[in-house]
């Protein structure tokens, strides 16, 4: 296995796509500074971003907050060539320069290809974003040219023969996700070490979902001592051969204090909480909800301006929880945007979706459950 990840200090890294916002949307400066300045005093030096990440604001905090106020060897940067941005090779450079400009920063440590999935990968070989990227490498502008990936694992296994060259594969793993027939998350990473490619894990917590667990997870979870519920799932996914970094979004001190508390001497999970991760599993397996991560890759094209994770997330509270305002929330929610009832079943978000879910399915059962 290649060494890319030689100057990485510690295998937990600062995923910037949720960070502390303020009420106007923009990015709370003096908290995220906090963050950052807590992750790195604790040793950690991970950071990974797009461009899509908070309409761009992800990119530019990251400027102000990190490279602004470190030198650039203190730390390391992740960005992503991500395919609503470009539509042909000569787009890839001029944005490519954008996203520097846009982090403060000369060169990037790793640059993925992102979100590959079937029909993504043949709009990034048609306009040789990987042979370009390739370029920027040789040029100095980029130390490591890697790719994420949502989609099957013979499509993974596609691309890594197609291009060897490529040096990490960032996937989504997480225990909810290991055997899930849509996600392929074990049989992904089998791909990953039939390659030899270092494994960067995102959505660990599978977009909170295994925080916020239904009562008869944390019952499990609880019996085990005083360990938090993100720090089972943070453990089970680098406990893993070869996951190189586990990626966590956080969006205020207390979540970042916890996963530095779980991986700042990090030690995989024992038989007993694996046993525990299996009962969980369990839990879940037993309920019918929408493995929503919200991610927001279905909202940027949605014509009808719907808030799709925002009404999944409240017809999965009532699910999970019976929660009783579900109605309200759902109401406030589509006061400034389109409600479930409105779709037109275009399918552009589930094009987008990275977790293969059935979006226009659920919005015609939410719309029933919610606007009756």
């Amino acid at each position: 296995m290649n060494n890319c990840f030689e100057n990485v200090k510690k295998k937990f890294g600062f995923g910037c796509m949720r960070l502390p916002l303020l009420e106007n949307g923009d990015v709370d400066y003096a908290a995220f500074n906090k963050m950052i300045d807590t992750f790195l005093d604790a040793g950690f030096n991970y950071f990974d971003t797009a461009h899509g990440y908070l309409d761009g604001k992800s990119e530019t905090a990251l400027r102000d907050c990190l490279a602004a106020r470190y030198p650039r060897e203190s730390y390391i940067l992740t960005n992503k060539l991500s395919y609503p941005f470009f539509n042909s090779q000569e787009d890839i450079r001029p944005f490519f320069e954008s996203q520097l400009k846009a982090c403060g920063v000369e060169y990037f440590d790793f640059y993925l290809m992102h979100a590959q999935n079937t029909a993504f990968f043949k709009k990034y070989k048609k306009c040789r974003a990987y042979e370009t990227a390739f370029e920027l490498k040789r040029e100095g502008k980029i130390k490591h040219v890697g790719l994420s990936f949502h989609d099957k694992a013979t499509v993974l296994d596609m691309i890594l023969n197609e291009y060897p060259e490529i040096e990490a594969v960032q996937i989504q793993f997480n225990y909810l996700d290991y055997e899930d027939p849509s996600i392929e998350a074990r049989l992904c990473y089998e791909v990953c070490r039939k390659h030899n490619k270092p494994v960067i894990v995102m959505e660990p917590v599978k977009g909170g979902s295994l925080v916020n667990l239904p009562d008869d997870a944390k019952a499990v979870l609880d019996g085990l001592g005083n360990g938090s519920y993100a720090s089972y799932a943070l453990r089970y996914a680098a406990g893993f051969d070869g996951m190189e970094m586990v990626l966590s979004g956080m969006s205020n001190m207390e979540q970042l204090e916890d996963n530095i508390k779980s991986m700042g001497n990090f030690k995989p999970l024992d038989e007993t909480e694996l046993k525990a991760i299996e009962k969980v599993c369990s839990v879940f397996r037993g309920l019918d909800i929408i493995p929503c991560t919200a991610c927001r890759y279905c909202v940027s094209d949605c014509p009808m301006n719907i808030n799709i994770p925002a009404l999944f997330s409240c017809m999965n509270s009532k699910k999970l929880y019976s929660v009783y305002n579900a109605p309200w929330y759902y109401m406030t929610m589509t006061q400034d945007n389109g409600k479930a009832s409105d779709c037109i079943s275009c399918g552009k978000c589930e094009r987008a979706c990275p977790q293969n879910i059935e979006i226009r399915k659920h919005l015609r059962e939410i719309a029933a459950e919610f606007e009756k």
